[in-house]
């Protein structure tokens, strides 16, 4: 992925945030699994559990989910940060799926509207996480930031590079005083 900020000054913020969204997500399965236990595994019944719709196959998926989710936040590093990339596109296309299956037959896990609209939210955050918590040496950092002031060059290699045929970026200022007039 290019250029996201490694070393990020709040990592640790959004690293809470990814916290916050893995342990919702395990209380969401633990109270679900306490409330669905001895129904049928895939009920679609009227069960809630934190105010959502759930049955005991959800349960179940989220307490491994959110244990995931926890294990990337203590772990931290760069499996964090995948976790939370992949995690969050995830919960985000769970819910959009779950929200055309809805009132259909497929709507295995029970899901209600609140139940999409919480697992957006639950996405997003863990996809802002994602994309602040890279962790890099200093040396990496540093080349990035140059690159984002316009002071340095791209530190990732991509196919469509020039080679040095086009070693600086354009000035900040054209003749007229704007970019790219």
């Amino acid at each position: 992925m290019a250029h996201i900020p490694v070393n990020h000054p709040l990592a640790p913020l959004y690293r809470f945030l990814a916290g916050v969204a893995g342990a919702y997500v395990l209380a969401f399965g633990i109270v679900g699994l306490v409330e669905t236990w001895g129904h049928p595994i895939f009920e679609r019944g009227g069960t809630f559990a934190l105010g959502l719709h759930t049955n005991l196959a959800f349960s179940l998926l989220s307490v491994v989910v959110g244990a995931v989710v926890l294990g990337g936040v203590l772990i931290g590093g760069n499996p964090a940060h995948w976790i939370n990339m992949v995690g969050g596109g995830v919960f985000l296309l769970a819910g959009l799926a779950m929200l055309a299956l809805m009132q259909t037959d497929l709507n295995l896990l029970n899901f209600s509207v609140a139940t999409c609209v919480a697992s957006y939210g639950i996405g997003l955050a863990m996809l802002l996480s994602g994309l602040y918590d890279k962790v890099g040496p200093p040396e990496a950092a540093e080349a990035e930031e140059r690159f984002r002031r316009m002071a340095g060059e791209d530190p990732l290699a991509h196919r469509w590079r020039t080679e040095g045929r086009y070693p600086k970026r354009p000035a900040p200022d054209g003749p007229d005083g704007h970019r790219f007039a």
